[in-house]
């Protein structure tokens, strides 16, 4: 998406890509070259290219100069010699396309001209920036190889041959290090390029993930609280439709509980919303019940026409967990959802016991329905998400149909 899309260049370096080099650009961002061609030199490239040309023209005209005062060689020979080095010195802008092939040939010409001395130590330069550390082993082994011969063959007027054998290596060896550490400090630009990468994409995982789950959560917090309010809906609205002979008073008691439970599910609903809106789920009021909460739910499952007997047998109360009381709350909720879903009528005894260092266990329990029971639709997640629900609490939760036929919800959840 483009929306995720990392930016390419660092951001010191978005405004002045012209300091950047065209290879390192070309890495950084590789939509920068056109597809299936090199990419086009910065000001910074011309700068440079222009700068090894122009040094590389000044040595070959001081080594011109020292041919021309020196008697022993002949003129022929000279004008050869400044040949082959203008055509060293052109080839210096080839050396970002053809950094090997271009140290490679400098080689044997450095042996038979002069004036291509400067051409050679850039492509050499060159080399070390570009390419790994065993080609420029190899081409600067060989330079330095065909030094002593190069000296034997052309001794120098002014300096001793050992010398000047020695000062040539060194020169050599400098630039060749030179190169690798320039070709050191753009891999560690790519590499920290890398880790910027990797770090923001991690960042973004993460922060997707947290995203995720939270709304998981609220989800899970929804089917929780509206599925209690709205069974309460069904169950009435079922009752008026199949019995609408019914007295005045059910029938005024039965519409004030359907009133009474819409408006508590859109004020679970509203609640439940603003969560999700405002993303601050340390203060999610209603939605996120304790413990304490669970005589309020018996009652209002009470005056809903429910028969549910309920036995607390907790030492310390307020000493249980927020988190373990919350989701002891959801176990009991959608126990008896689903027992006036699936027996209406039928008592449902509702049991909390446990205590610091033995954990806490809920069970709801209903019998077998008396009676035919008119279907009401479930999707049966509730459960399921119950059993997650427990097991991330580091707990358990058992359910299922008991011998008697009746059905029970059965947990336990750690506490100290």
């Amino acid at each position: 998406m483009s929306g995720d899309k990392q930016p390419a260049v660092p951001r010191f370096f978005a405004g002045r890509r012209w300091l950047l080099p065209s290879a390192v650009l070309n890495e950084l961002d590789p939509d920068a070259g056109r597809p299936g061609r090199r990419p086009r030199r910065t000001a910074r490239d011309w700068l440079v290219d222009f700068s090894c040309f122009a040094l590389a023209v000044i040595v070959g005209l001081l080594a011109a100069e020292s041919l021309a005062d020196n008697p022993d060689v002949p003129d022929n020979l000279a004008h050869l010699d400044q040949l082959i080095g203008a055509v060293a010195c052109g080839a210096v802008w080839l050396r970002r396309r053809w950094p090997l092939g271009l140290a490679v040939a400098t080689v044997p010409v450095g042996l038979v001209s002069d004036t291509a001395g400067g051409a050679c130590l850039i492509a050499l330069f060159t080399l070390a920036v570009h390419r790994p550390f065993r080609y420029v082993a190899w081409v600067g082994g060989a330079n330095l190889a065909l030094v002593p011969l190069y000296f034997w063959m052309r001794p120098d007027p002014d300096l001793p041959y050992l010398a000047v054998v020695i000062i040539v290596v060194l020169l050599t060896a400098v630039v060749v290090a030179c190169g690798m550490v320039v070709r050191s400090k753009r891999q560690l630009m790519l590499s920290l390029r890398d880790r910027a990468r990797r770090a923001e994409t991690e960042a973004r995982l993460r922060a997707e993930q947290a995203q995720r789950l939270a709304r998981e959560a609220i989800a899970r917090e929804m089917h929780d609280v509206l599925a209690h309010r709205l069974t309460l809906l069904s169950v009435h609205a079922g009752a008026l439709e199949f019995r609408p002979d019914a007295p005045q008073e059910e029938v005024a008691r039965a519409a004030g509980v359907i009133r009474e439970s819409a408006h508590e599910a859109l004020q679970d609903l509203r609640e439940i919303i603003g969560v999700l809106r405002t993303g601050d789920q340390d203060d999610t009021g209603r939605p996120q019940p304790t413990l304490a909460a669970l005589d309020a739910l018996v009652a209002e499952s009470r005056e809903a026409g429910m028969k549910v007997a309920l036995d607390t047998r907790v030492t310390d109360p307020a000493a249980v967990p927020a988190s373990v009381g919350r989701t002891a709350y959801r176990i009991a909720q959608e126990g008896l959802t689903n027992a006036r879903k699936h027996a209406p009528g039928a008592e449902v005894t509702v049991s909390v016991e446990g205590a610091l260092g033995e954990g806490l266990t809920i069970s709801v329990r209903n019998p077998a329905p008396d009676g035919e029971v008119t279907p009401v639709p479930g999707s049966g997640q509730g459960l399921i998400g119950l059993t997650e629900r427990a097991a991330l609490a580091g707990g358990r939760l058992e359910h299922g149909p008991e011998a008697d036929g009746g059905f029970g919800v059965r947990a336990w959840l750690p506490w100290g």
